[in-house]
């Protein structure tokens, strides 16, 4: 792999995540890019990668578990009536080009291929922005063009019967640490409470662990400052998606394009989402989180 295949993010000089284009992965994790480590502006690690209780987790990225049967997600697929089932149906996301490339950012164009064929050509772009000494925003978009002749739809493990498993979209694997890190809303609390909801924004917050950059895993962390994300919808529809929420059994935050029935993707057509994700060292209060996020979306 090459400098080339694995651009660094910087915000005001300092590195806060790389973006592996290419990754050498087995056909079973649904091999596509992602974003790891990303970093606290201060050193302190909030991705995960390959983690034993799910080695598809890839850090920061796109995953989607069903597109017309084809699972982007990696691992098992929930089969209804059967539960999870180890199918030879995984796709992967090939990165083509970037479009643009800059210190704190890129557009990238990436290609969803499964059993030999295109179904998804992706836009990608992704920005990194100061927001204050101690914290920074990602500012994640992906479009998505059904580029086959017929009808795609994307669906979860929800819509194929099992209930609570909405996820599929943008995903965020965090750092699984000694305790579970806390979840809150603007007025809820407890991923009880908020998982499978829809909020302006959802705050994940940890207790900190740091690494060097040279270190790929995080049996090599060391201790550190504790952290806050602020995941925020940042388009109609994004808001619209409820969001799918891991605490106690692992740390993770990712929107549900198919929560609760397929959604459609008719040939030729572009779904759009959009989500900016606040990076904070320390643990926020619920008006921090809202006021830093109001700064990265402007609204």
């Amino acid at each position: 792999m090459t400098q080339h295949d694995t651009p660094v993010l910087r915000v005001a000089g300092r590195p806060v995540g790389r973006y592996v284009t290419r990754p050498e992965l087995p056909d079973r994790l649904a091999p596509r890019p992602y974003l790891h480590p990303v970093t606290t502006l201060a050193g302190t690690a909030v991705t995960e990668l390959s983690p034993a209780d799910h080695a598809h987790h890839l850090g920061v990225g796109v995953a989607v578990p069903d597109v017309e049967g084809h699972n982007f997600w990696g691992g098992r697929t929930f089969v209804r009536d059967h539960g999870p089932t180890e199918l030879d149906n995984h796709g992967s996301q090939r990165h083509t080009a970037f479009q643009l490339r800059d210190p704190d950012g890129f557009v990238a164009e990436l290609r969803w291929v499964a059993a030999g064929a295109e179904l998804l050509r992706e836009r990608r772009t992704v920005a990194a922005t100061e927001l204050t000494d101690t914290a920074w925003a990602l500012d994640f978009t992906f479009s998505l063009t059904n580029v086959t002749s017929g009808p795609l739809s994307i669906g979860s493990p929800a819509t194929n019967g099992r209930p609570g498993a909405a996820y599929g979209g943008f995903f965020w694997r965090a750092r699984k640490e000694e305790s579970a890190p806390d979840v809150f809303t603007a007025d809820r609390e407890g991923e009880a409470e908020v998982h499978g909801t829809r909020a302006d924004w959802l705050a994940l917050a940890g207790w900190g662990s740091r690494r060097s950059w040279g270190s790929p895993r995080s049996s090599e962390a060391e201790s550190g400052g504790g952290w806050t994300l602020v995941f925020a919808g940042a388009t109609e529809d994004t808001r619209r998606d409820p969001w799918f929420v891991r605490a106690a059994e692992y740390p993770g935050v990712g929107s549900s394009l198919a929560h609760t029935e397929r959604l459609p993707v008719p040939p030729g057509e572009t779904l759009v989402r959009r989500v900016v994700t606040v990076v904070a060292d320390g643990r926020l209060e619920r008006g921090e989180a809202a006021a830093l996020v109001r700064k990265a979306v402007g609204r």
